[in-house]
């Protein structure tokens, strides 16, 4: 990738690799699955198996190369681990986990499918399933001011005798 350039308007761009960025294994309703795929060499000798699924992620950038999470949260995702809230956390708190779990299992969400659910007054509640790692947020990722990113990303399977690209379409 950092073998490449862009012209945007007329400017040409050296492209980096965002190396904080990998793509990951899937499993059922943990999408991501706890092995990862680095975009860039750093030596793991994790092996990839026959059957299992995997995120291929390629991130790009006109920047330096690296993230950083800044501005406000509007993304969550349940933690696969973690149990549900016990009696101690407040009943609000309790009906907003029962509502994410209901309708978002453990899939990520974001604040406006709450809002589209009908939930409000969810932030102090949200707030408290964060605090007590139920629930993770997911800041948004930004590189340098000025940059421009991309990303690019298959879901690949792996069989007994090829990889296959389960998400490709028609347009590739």
């Amino acid at each position: 990738m950092e073998s490449y350039e862009t012209e945007i308007r007329g400017k040409t761009y050296g492209i980096k690799c965002i190396k904080d960025l990998c793509g990951h294994s899937i499993e059922p309703y943990k999408i991501h699955g706890g092995k990862s795929v680095p975009i860039v060499n750093n030596h793991d000798q994790t092996k990839m198996c026959e059957g299992e699924f995997y995120a291929i992620e390629t991130f790009g950038s006109t920047g330096r190369g690296h993230i950083a999470e800044d501005g406000e949260v509007s993304h969550y995702m349940r933690n696969f681990n973690a149990p549900p809230p016990g009696s101690r956390m407040a009943p609000r708190a309790r009906a907003l986990f029962d509502t994410i779990d209901k309708n978002f299992s453990t899939l990520a969400f974001c604040r406006r499918w709450l809002d589209q659910l009908g939930e409000e007054r969810y932030l102090l509640p949200m707030r408290q399933l964060v605090d007590a790692d139920i629930i993770r947020p997911y800041p948004p990722l930004v590189e340098a001011k000025g940059t421009y990113t991309a990303q690019f990303e298959h879901t690949i399977l792996l069989r007994p005798t090829c990889k296959e690209v389960i998400s490709r379409g028609f347009d590739y």
